[in-house]
């Protein structure tokens, strides 16, 4: 699994989603004018953005450990302050944020509940946490049909509906643990349009999370079944198309 890839070549593969969800999220969150936010888990800024849209990037930080996907992020916000640093050990002092958000990240912090604590230190009082991840059980068609696929081809692939954050009670649990009252769960719904197939496989291609990584580990042959088991549940689209994905949100009150 990798988030080394450029910050283009995530905005091709998941950043459209991304940028269709961040605004939802921020209103899911409750942010409001007047707020200092912390994006954790910023990836190419695509919720950093979205909360400087909504509070003035100077009111607005970010966060990240992977170089490349911190410089797409502050090359997309440019005043908003961006620093390279995992979730588990944010360089800002207690209770600095009265918002502090992230988005489709806590499936890959190396340790979720560290993760939330340490978010939880970087808030003030009466702050709002919120994040969501993607039902992968089944609202992400775009992954799933590619797990789907795969599966048939070689029945020993992964898939992300193994993700641990998956449904609004795995994400409910966590936030109760962390120790953040007033917690509220929901769905988050967007829509994203491919002007071809080739549009929606070639991200696949570059590398991008679990599902470019296991592309990479394929052979050339593995790789064209794969692409054809793709098309074919696709319903072998021969121009635009557009498919759903839901992700589930959770907020709470430090």
């Amino acid at each position: 699994m990798s988030f080394t890839a450029s910050g283009d070549a995530y905005d091709r593969f998941m950043g459209r989603y991304s940028r269709e969800l961040a605004p939802r999220l921020v209103d899911f969150a409750g942010i409001s004018d007047g707020m200092r936010a912390l994006d954790v888990g910023c990836g190419s800024g695509m919720l950093t953005s979205a909360l400087a849209d909504r509070l003035g990037a100077a009111n607005v930080a970010a966060a990240d450990p992977s170089e490349s996907l911190l410089a797409a992020c502050a090359h997309r916000v440019p005043d908003a302050d961006v620093r390279r640093a995992p979730a588990e050990e944010l360089p800002w002092p207690e209770g600095a944020f009265d918002a502090v958000l992230s988005q489709l990240v806590l499936n890959f912090v190396a340790d979720a509940d560290a993760a939330v604590a340490e978010m939880c230190r970087v808030a003030a009082p009466g702050a709002i946490l919120a994040s969501c991840t993607w039902d992968y059980a089944g609202g992400m068609r775009m992954l799933r049909t590619f797990w789907d696929a795969a599966a048939e081809l070689d029945p020993r692939a992964p898939y992300e509906s193994s993700m641990r954050y998956r449904s609004a009670e795995a994400l409910e649990s966590l936030w109760e643990r962390g120790g953040l009252k007033d917690v509220v769960t929901g769905p988050l719904e967007v829509e994203v349009a491919y002007g071809s197939f080739d549009e929606y496989w070639e991200p696949f291609t570059l590398g991008v999370g679990p599902a470019g990584a296991y592309y990479a580990s394929r052979d050339e042959e593995a790789r064209e079944g794969l692409r054809e088991g793709v098309f074919s549940r696709l319903g072998a689209p021969a121009g635009p198309f557009s498919l759903g994905a839901r992700a589930f949100a959770v907020r709470g009150t430090r």
